[in-house]
This record gives C-alpha cells, structure tokens and sequence, in this order.
C-alpha cells in the first residue's frame, strides 16, 4: 500500500497518516501530465484543473453526508477553525471545553469572550453554558474516544472533527453542525489542505478576499487565491482509502493494549477500546521514553498533544501516545510491546 517505510515503526498516524500509494500517483500524474491553475483559464489543462477541483469538492460532500456547495476548501483544520472564529459576530461568546485541542480554543479566546463547558467524569459533555455559539470536539486526540454531539439550535454549533474523521463515519446530517472541520492529513491526504463545511454558507460573510471571489457565488465565495492543487488531486483517492480501512487501525491498538496491560509500571490514560493509546511510565519522563523508542525506531508522540487543558486537568505534563493507521501490522504491534519492555525494564 505504501512506497518504502524502511526500518522505522511509524505510529503516529493521530498527528498525520502516511501517504497511500493510490495518493503519491494521484498528485504525481498531476504534477507531470495535467498541471494547471484552476478557475482561471480556458485552456485543455486549466479544464483539467477546473474538473479536478469539482471532483474532490463532490468526494468530500458524499464522505460526510454533505451537498458539494457547503464544502470549502481551506490549509488545515487549524486554518478552517480561524477562519470560524474571524467569521462569528464580535465579541460572540463561544462555549469551550477542556478536551479541546489548542487549534479549537485558542482561536476563540483571541476573538471572543469563552465560557466553559462542563465535563463528566467520563470527560464527555454534561452541559453547554448559554453562548452565542460553542465548539465541540467529537474526539479528543487524548481520550480517542467519540464524544456525545450535544445538538442546540438556539446556537451556532461548531465541531472539531479532526481525529474522529480517520475512525468513524461523519455524516454532517445526522450531527447537525453549523461548522465543521478535519485536515485531510490526518486520513492519508497531503498537508496544506482542509476542509471546512458549512451548513448554510449564504449566513456567513467570508474573511478572505481576493483573486477569483469578485462576484463569486457558493464556496469560491470563501476561497481567495490559489487551491492546494496537487493536495486536492489526491484526496478523492485518500478518502477512499481512509473509508476502507477505517476500523483497522482500532483493532490493532485493541491488541497492543492487552499486550501492554501485562507491564505494571504503565498507567493508561485512554479508556480500553479507544482509537488511540495513551499512557505514562512510572518513573520515567515521556520525553525519555519517546526519545529512547526513537533511538529503537519507533515514530510515536510524547507531550502534551497540543490539549493543555486535558493534561491540567488529569494532572499531567506530559503523555505517551500510540496511534495506528492501515500501514501498520499486528506483526509490528507485538514487536513495539518488546521494544516497550526493553526500554522500561
């Protein structure tokens, strides 16, 4: 499925999934055969481009159960969740909560006043205070577990999609967001592309301007400048693959759990079944433990996972995490469990 991994053990598919095959031919055909801008010529290739665009915007409106002119293109998750937060009214008041990652709160707290949402001791949402609009994290990239989508129409909803994405089917109907947002990085797209859906886009005034948008309609409305071209000819083919192996990856983490589970001295933070594994060392810094698997090979993460809150609240610095995408084997999970054990003995 994929070009040479060499000797490493990458595990870190939560921070960014490796490249399909499917994906790297995609964008390299149209690098070398069809290269073009798009939305700006007349040209056989600028069709091409204009074609290639249309194609991705329909694959992502039918990913996630959407109509095509709801889907605008952006740079990232991160950059989709600016751009929402430059959008709301001034000085909204914007729920927040303390599984959110730094690119979903931090946004909002620049622009606008936050107020808090209160947790269970599960860390799922109890309750949303009364705000204008508020932000929801469907899965924490700690806990990597679906959280409980609490639906109000009294205010904007806007949903943080970026680790559930490579785990679960989103279907934008049923969820009843205003906003969401994922990057296609983290199901095997390229960096530097986003997706950023918007249930009434008509409702939104946009907060870039610039070439192609004079008198633009629908998404171009939202979508100044040039596309991320040669990421957009990828993805179609990334999210095929990301609907097919879906559910593998949990699985294999599910395995190297119960392998894990026999040494004492780690503690786990992520509940049993999650989509990720999360741990501490007894007695050992996670930057040591990252630094010493690195030393063995193994790509995974150790911080704190840019969800600062999550951390303060658990009482934590720092964690470990593991996270699994198609690429990785069984084979390779019980080898990782033995470098494991070498490190902490």
């Amino acid at each position: 499925m994929l070009p040479n991994k060499k000797e490493v053990l990458y595990l870190d598919a939560a921070a960014s999934a490796l490249k399909p095959q499917s994906v790297i031919d995609a964008q390299l055909d149209f690098l070398q055969n069809h290269y073009a801008n798009s939305g700006r010529g007349v040209c056989e290739r600028a069709d091409y481009a204009d074609r290639m665009v249309a194609t991705a915007r329909l694959a992502v409106a039918k990913f996630i159960s959407a109509g095509p002119e709801q889907i605008i293109f952006t740079s990232g998750a991160t950059d989709g969740l600016n751009r929402i937060a430059n959008m709301l009214p001034p000085k909204s008041v914007v729920a927040v909560s303390d599984l959110d990652h730094h690119s979903a709160r931090l946004p909002m707290q620049e622009k606008h006043k936050t107020v808090l949402c209160e947790l269970d001791k599960d860390f799922d949402y109890k309750s949303v205070p009364e705000c204008d609009a508020a932000v929801i994290t469907a899965m924490s990239n700690v806990l990597g577990v679906p959280q409980k989508i609490i639906k109000d129409k009294k205010r904007i909803t806007i949903i943080d999609a970026a680790q559930l994405v490579a785990h679960e089917k989103i279907n934008v109907a049923e969820m009843a967001p205003d906003a969401l947002v994922f990057s296609g990085h983290k199901i095997g797209a390229d960096t530097g592309l986003g997706i950023l859906y918007l249930k009434e886009p008509d409702r939104w005034q946009t907060d870039k301007f610039g070439g192609g948008q004079f008198k633009a309609t629908g998404p171009s409305r939202f979508e100044a400048g040039t596309l991320p071209l040669t990421q957009l000819a990828g993805l179609p083919a990334a999210l095929a693959e990301s609907i097919e192996h879906r559910a593998q990856s949990i699985d294999k983490i599910n395995y190297l759990r119960g392998e894990l589970e026999k040494i004492d001295r780690i503690k786990f933070i992520s509940p049993a079944g999650a989509a990720l594994l999360t741990f501490i060392v007894d007695g050992m810094h996670a930057y040591d433990f990252g630094a010493m698997m690195g030393a063995h090979g193994v790509c995974l993460r150790v911080g704190n996972m840019c969800a600062s809150w999550l951390h303060q609240r658990l009482g934590l610095d720092s964690t470990i995490r593991i996270s699994a995408g198609p690429w990785n084997t069984v084979e390779e999970m019980d080898q990782v469990a033995q470098i494991i054990k070498k490190v902490i003995k």
